[in-house]
């Protein structure tokens, strides 16, 4: 499952995106309201959270635009306008949920898992198998198939898995999947990345053709089937 976190405040995006990569989410972020855009009109996501005090583009304008291309993505609002007349704002807008902060994290967890129950995207019917040659990822699951065999993936491997077939046939630099994977900025002193990318070369492509999972020198990785 991916969401989309638009939020201008550094710090709390931090610790939305690293709790809720712990509860096996790919977390995408945009730092203002025109990135937030951008990205909700051009990647399907199964879940948006956004601030509504948001540079170049505020989050009401910005909800309403994503309800009127989407209408059936969940949204929860995510703000510390917690008047009534903010909320009603809010819902009018075309927000789901909204939710005051300061707040608990297991409250927005408890909010997004009914949300995504109810669209059923989570535990009724998540998204159907993605796939790529003879690849196939099954959200639904969680599992991952090769010429028909299951490989066995560690939580982290799967997600970054899933994230390299999202965006398949485009090269992703190390700094980006330390980020959307890890929701850590990329140190150019570790390896941790090439480690993982390792572990999938050997689980993924080591017994089979074509291979998949290709490195671009000095810019990072792509998964493509030539």
């Amino acid at each position: 499952m991916t969401i989309l976190l638009i939020e201008d405040d550094e710090r709390v995006a931090d610790l939305i995106g690293r709790g809720l990569a712990e509860e096996g989410f790919i977390i995408e972020r945009a730092a203002d309201g025109l990135a937030g855009h951008r990205m909700a009109m051009n990647t399907t996501y199964d879940l948006v959270i956004l601030d509504i005090i948001l540079p170049r583009l505020n989050g009401l304008d910005l909800c309403q635009q994503i309800r009127l291309s989407q209408p059936d993505m969940p949204i929860i609002m995510l703000t510390a306008l917690g008047t009534t007349n903010d909320k009603i704002e809010g819902f009018d807008a075309g927000a789901d949920d909204y939710l005051v902060k300061p707040f608990d994290f297991r409250e927005l967890f408890v909010r997004i898992r009914t949300l995504l129950k109810r669209q059923g995207t989570r535990t009724a019917e998540p998204a159907g198998p993605r796939h790529l040659a003879d690849l196939e990822l099954d959200p639904r699951t969680r599992t991952a198939r090769r010429a028909g065999q299951e490989i066995d993936l560690t939580p982290k491997e799967y997600n970054l898995l899933e994230y390299m077939l999202r965006h398949q046939g485009r090269v992703l630099p190390r700094a980006e999947i330390a980020e959307k994977v890890w929701q850590t900025t990329f140190d150019t002193g570790t390896n941790f990345i090439d480690v993982y990318i390792n572990y999938l070369r050997r689980k993924v492509d080591r017994d089979f053709e074509p291979k998949l999972i290709h490195t671009k020198p000095g810019v990072g990785f792509i998964l493509k089937a030539s």
